[in-house]
């Protein structure tokens, strides 16, 4: 199977939304996609991109994506994050993952960054096998805190 993982380029953004759609199926939050084609156009490629974004394409369509940017860590110093790695189901299994997240830190060592770093469900075994498989170091004594867009209003009608 030949795969071609490549950066992403501004008209794939309607592909990989797919992708990401894809992921909050999987993820049992099929709703929870707020971003367009639109945000995803102008944040990844506008006048100051925020984030770098990878794909897997065979027979050019995008069956995998790897989404990526920088953070700042007290501890470490500049971090990237991979925000999400998606291969789509019927393409499991065939080592596209691997070779996304072969150019992620290919990516992140070339940034010079001291560590990558990223979330997995805790319930997603696979995923979870598949990072650790890879040398990555899963920590389960934390937790992710969010504050969505609401819990920012509601804090702040509080201050």
């Amino acid at each position: 199977m030949k795969i071609h993982i490549r950066k992403a380029e501004k008209n794939d953004m309607s592909q990989i939304l797919e992708r990401i759609k894809e992921l909050a199926v999987f993820e049992k939050e099929p709703d929870a996609v707020e971003i367009t084609v639109s945000d995803l156009e102008y944040d990844g490629f506008g006048p100051k991109p925020k984030f770098q974004c990878f794909v897997a394409e065979k027979e050019g369509r995008i069956v995998g994506i790897a989404l990526t940017y920088t953070r700042y860590s007290t501890w470490k110093g500049e971090v990237l994050h991979l925000e999400d790695l998606i291969v789509e189901e019927s393409m499991r299994g065939h080592g596209i993952g691997t070779q996304l997240l072969d150019k992620v830190v290919q990516h992140g060592n070339e940034l010079g960054v001291k560590r990558i770093s990223w979330e997995v469900l805790d319930w997603n075994e696979p995923a979870i096998s598949f990072y650790q498989s890879k040398g990555a170091d899963v920590k389960r004594d934390w937790d992710v805190v969010h504050l969505n867009q609401n819990g920012i209003k509601n804090y702040l009608a509080k201050l």
